[in-house]
């Protein structure tokens, strides 16, 4: 860990600069108080390095969760409940870490990965709508409740952060624009504070307790033990372990992939981290944590050759909660909001959704049905929806495709098996023997493939007929010694 402290020291700076308006920001738009965030991305700054194996990816409290956290808190009747969940959560991580579990997050259908993250997308930009007008509720109590000063700030903080590519410090990574937005958003508010019109109320304003650590220790909220007895609470856990399992481990190939040592990461050993600070963070009022891009990619950008770069983010996260709280206080609500309206956007942009259309319909009613599901109901029930969606598409494409058949110059009929024949193939293949017509000459080769009883059956049955039929078959690569006709109908 310690091996380049000078690279990692630096490149920390810019991630706690990256991080910091995010851990609001993402505190806030779960309805939680902000220094549940904090404590989040503390947690997962200084518990995952010393546990961890991941050079390079950052932890903290993750947009991708917004939604779960909003569902449940209000579910499971308030914080201290919810946090006995996260709780429960990092313990699940944790065995699913010991059960060496981490190579099947790959069986999650790319269509539906994609799809639960623009689902993320679109709550997160609803969620921060009102908050970017100056609303404290939803999108209905906006009219009723607009604040000219805060969509003022809004719109300037939106400007920035989509503008940035455009401008001569786009050229430079460690620039954060997401804290370059809470500074001019903290100065733009500080100059209309005596305008009656465009002036912020404390209601628009962060709130970080003040006063050191006795005074943080005191407002942080407490998890309900009591909450263990509720099935409900068991069933939050589980569906935070799991999502925040699938986006950490997507998380952490993303970033080997940016890493220019090209280093693997061991996916149970992040699981067993990510158990541990989720454990951690949910006993002192944090939010849940994953394995965060957006905070990993600024730490490959700023030059991190190791773990020290997360580690003194968190410390740095640390000392800015203990000692900056007045500071953080004066940053407006609306430009938290507007930093995490562009991370909904990202989530969930429009080319997305092209690119969807244009990989056919296989992919595309996947990733849509993903989408209305989450929507729907919640993140957990619609990725189990789109798992579904996809697996009967991957069991219908098997289904028509496992055998070829043609009829060469001699009328002869030559059938191949191209995949696996399985019982997902029997349609298929019926489908195709029902082609034959009497007294034709058939062919049919299941060299080098795997042909299970039920597909041996069906042919069995289709030899039986053949006799009947004056049908010539010629059987390669298939034995059928213990198939029985009649059988595979």
């Amino acid at each position: 860990m310690f091996g380049h402290v000078k690279q990692d020291t630096v490149a920390g700076v810019v991630v706690f600069l990256v991080a910091l308006p995010l851990c609001l920001g993402i505190a806030i738009a779960c309805g939680v108080p902000p220094v549940s965030g904090l404590i989040a991305g503390i947690v997962g700054g200084l518990v995952v390095p010393f546990i961890s194996r991941s050079p390079l990816s950052v932890t903290g409290p993750a947009a991708g969760l917004t939604s779960i956290v909003l569902v449940e808190v209000q579910a499971l009747g308030g914080i201290p409940p919810f946090l006995t969940a996260v709780m429960i959560a990092g313990v699940l991580q944790f065995l699913l870490g010991v059960l060496r579990s981490g190579r099947f997050s790959a069986l999650v259908p790319s269509a539906v990965i994609k799809g639960m993250l623009a689902a993320i997308g679109i709550t997160i930009v609803w969620k921060q709508l009102p908050v970017a007008f100056g609303a404290s509720g939803g999108l209905a109590d906006i009219p009723s409740q607009l604040h000219s000063g805060a969509i003022l700030i809004a719109a300037v903080s939106l400007v920035i952060l989509f503008g940035w590519k455009q401008t001569p410090l786009a050229r430079y990574p460690t620039i954060s624009p997401a804290l370059v937005v809470v500074v001019i958003s903290s100065l733009l508010a500080e100059f209309l504070r005596g305008s009656s019109a465009l002036g912020l109320g404390p209601a628009h304003y962060v709130d970080v307790p003040l006063g050191g650590l006795n005074a943080l220790y005191s407002a942080l909220p407490r998890p309900d033990l009591g909450a263990i007895a509720n099935p409900a609470t068991w069933m939050a856990g589980a569906t935070i372990a799991i999502v925040a399992s699938i986006e950490t481990l997507l998380s952490v190939q993303a970033v080997d992939r940016l890493d220019p040592l090209k280093r693997h990461s061991p996916p149970d050993r992040e699981l067993l981290a990510q158990g541990t600070a989720n454990a951690v963070s949910g006993a002192l009022g944090g939010l849940p944590v994953t394995a965060v891009i957006v905070r990993s990619g600024a730490n490959v950008a700023a030059g991190a050759r190791e773990r020290l770069s997360a580690l003194t983010h968190g410390i740095l996260l640390l000392v800015a909660v203990l000692f900056a709280g007045a500071l953080l206080n004066k940053i407006p609500l609306a430009a938290l909001a507007a930093v995490l309206i562009q991370v909904g956007l990202n989530l969930c942009k429009p080319a997305l959704f092209a690119t969807q259309v244009k990989l056919g319909v296989t992919q595309l009613l996947p990733f849509a049905i993903t989408i209305a599901a989450v929507l729907a109901l919640d993140l957990l029930k619609g990725v189990i929806v789109g798992i579904f969606v996809g697996i009967t598409f991957v069991l219908y494409e098997n289904s028509k495709r496992a055998v070829v058949a043609v009829r060469d110059e001699t009328g002869t009929w030559r059938m191949r098996f191209r995949r696996d024949g399985t019982f997902v193939s029997k349609p298929g293949i019926v489908s195709t023997l029902d082609e034959v017509d009497d007294g034709e000459r058939v062919i049919i080769d299941g060299s080098g493939e795997y042909i299970d009883h039920d597909v041996k059956e069906v042919l069995a049955t289709f030899m039986a007929d053949a006799k009947h039929r004056n049908i010539n078959v010629t059987l390669v690569g298939i034995d059928l010694t213990h198939a029985q006709a009649g059988g595979g109908h």
